[in-house]
């Protein structure tokens, strides 16, 4: 299988210069436990820490973390990419990148100012002219407000991903602790994401990363409280906090969870634990609203930023080691085996498979 690789460059520390390709096996394989390569450099980019697949060009998208902005890039060749457009600016550090179902938008997160901004979408791929305006028309959602304000010390806002659900799509802010729901545009290109609702978590767990399960939840995990919680929409559309379960054997303060992905039956959730360098997995219990520890293993990498699981295969992306790491995933048991391959590759922040 063929993977391209996101990850920081000379303005965020890093050695990436741009997308980075790597091979799981060959290219065309269906599964992914070959033979890792590094297949060199897709195309040129500024710390690109996050990439999003348009849902149905050949088109990706950049988070150039450094230079706050969100560059698309179309697709020249099997592993290959030239710029689509010029760069939009969204906002300070933006870390991630989501694309609507249909296309028309992405969601930009930006870690540095909070911001949650919709970027308009043509029927190329590219961001969209409005006449009078810069490409993609970038619009910012309400800004976050602190829950707990009042509590303790005055805090800052980190917007850090947006995923779509059924009806519009949630945002997490890590800095203000809490995840909260929009609704799509009403209307026109500039159209701002209308904020619907704010769940709050506990202050002080710093929701990151979250995946929406076939069941209906989402699972959210921690960054500082080293959870997993359970959230889901009620029968009137509120949004309500029903679950959640602790990363047992990790260590608050020492660990700092990263991402979490489903297994391919949705059985499982595996979570990358940066600080222990380890893969945590949890069991999906009863309707998908309880979680269950199940193992804590070795990643194999150091700082294991990003992870995604291709089947019964688990590539990790090690951040700080600057390499990709293949571990087997036991399907029956959601547990993942030790490191069977290994690649450098440069300052990996981020897979994402090819199609």
């Amino acid at each position: 299988m063929r993977f391209f690789l996101g990850g920081y460059g000379a303005d965020m520390g890093g050695d990436a210069d741009g997308i980075g390709v790597l091979h799981a096996g060959a290219p065309d394989d269906a599964l992914a436990g070959g033979e890792l390569a590094w297949a060199g450099t897709a195309a040129a980019a500024a710390s690109p820490s996050w990439l999003a697949w348009h849902p149905t060009l050949d088109v990706v998208y950049a988070a150039q973390e450094g230079r706050g902005d969100v560059q698309a890039f179309r697709r020249t060749g099997p592993g290959t990419f030239a710029p689509l457009g010029p760069a939009v600016p969204v906002g300070d550090s933006v870390c991630h990148v989501a694309v609507s179902p249909s296309g028309a938008s992405l969601i930009a997160s930006c870690y540095g100012d909070g911001r949650v901004v919709r970027v308009a979408v043509d029927a190329t791929g590219a961001p969209a002219t409005v006449a009078g305006a810069a490409p993609g028309a970038p619009a910012a959602g309400a800004a976050s407000v602190d829950p707990h304000a009042g509590l303790g010390e005055e805090r800052a806002p980190h917007a850090r991903q947006a995923t779509f659900v059924p009806g519009g799509f949630v945002s997490t802010d890590l800095g203000f602790d809490s995840v909260r729901v929009w609704s799509p545009p009403s209307a026109g290109e500039r159209a701002a994401p209308a904020l619907r609702q704010t769940v709050t978590l506990p202050r002080g767990s710093g929701p990151r990363h979250a995946v929406w399960h076939p069941s209906g939840h989402l699972y959210v995990v921690t960054e500082y409280s080293n959870e997993v919680f359970v959230l889901r929409p009620g029968s009137d559309g509120a949004w309500m906090l029903v679950g959640g379960a602790p990363l047992v054997g990790t260590e608050v303060g020492v660990d700092f969870p990263a991402e979490i992905a489903l297994s391919r039956d949705g059985r499982f959730a595996v979570v990358g634990v940066r600080g222990s360098n380890t893969l945590a997995s949890l069991r999906v219990d009863g309707d998908g609203g309880s979680l269950a520890s199940v193992a804590l293993v070795e990643s194999g990498v150091d700082w294991p930023r990003h992870h995604v699981i291709a089947r019964d295969t688990v590539l990790v992306a090690g951040q700080r080691s600057s390499e990709i790491a293949s571990l087997t995933l036991d399907e029956r048991t959601g547990v993942p085996g030790r490191v069977r391959r290994r690649v450098e590759a440069p300052t990996p922040t981020a897979l994402l498979a090819d199609r």
